[in-house]
């Protein structure tokens, strides 16, 4: 009977989704171990501005990534930034579908960007797009709908290194604020 009792809970725990971040750590560790990160196009000579805080927005934990996206100097995005290991290491996720994201904004259109071992060039990704209106919204990502960007490798799931909440190719002023990113089965 004990033996049925652990491999229901092994086979339980496969089911289940698994979540990433809730942004409970007021320091901005995820679930996973790792720290977010602002990026901006400042590491290639642009000047976009990116802040990247934990807030309560509207009762909610969230990350909120904010900030001017400039097209000066070539540039044009703000990144929030999260790598899939504490040993920058590849992540297998080929146990799920795809991300689950919920998030609200100003109404602007945002990337959720993969980046795996098959990205060798900074501006390489494979990338889904989504607009974050005003409410909290539910989105999944299932990983056939990330294509990829300036390169030509499909999606290795099994090989993740880092996921990018972006606002990215247009000016704008970026406000987006996440309660929950999962990977869902």
């Amino acid at each position: 009977m004990r033996s049925k009792s652990i491999n229901a809970k092994a086979k339980d725990a496969r089911t289940d989704d698994m979540l990433i971040d809730d942004f409970g750590d007021p320091n901005l560790i995820s679930k996973l171990g790792t720290a977010w990160r602002g990026v901006s196009d400042q590491v290639m000579g642009g000047i976009s501005q990116a802040l990247v805080t934990r807030e309560s927005v509207d009762g909610r934990d969230a990350l909120r990534l904010s900030g001017d996206v400039r097209l000066d100097n070539d540039g044009g995005f703000v990144q929030a930034a999260l790598d899939l290991s504490p040993e920058r290491s590849s992540f297998d996720a080929s146990g799920f579908s795809g991300l689950r994201v919920t998030v609200r904004g100003n109404g602007e259109r945002y990337s959720l960007h993969l980046r795996s071992t098959d990205n060798v060039r900074p501006w390489q990704s494979y990338r889904a797009q989504f607009v974050a209106g005003p409410d909290w919204e539910t989105l999944e990502f299932p990983f056939a709908s990330f294509t990829p960007y300036r390169l030509e490798a499909p999606l290795d799931i099994t090989r993740l290194r880092r996921i990018g909440l972006v606002a990215i190719g247009r000016a704008f002023f970026a406000d987006l604020a996440i309660s929950e990113l999962t990977f869902y089965r």
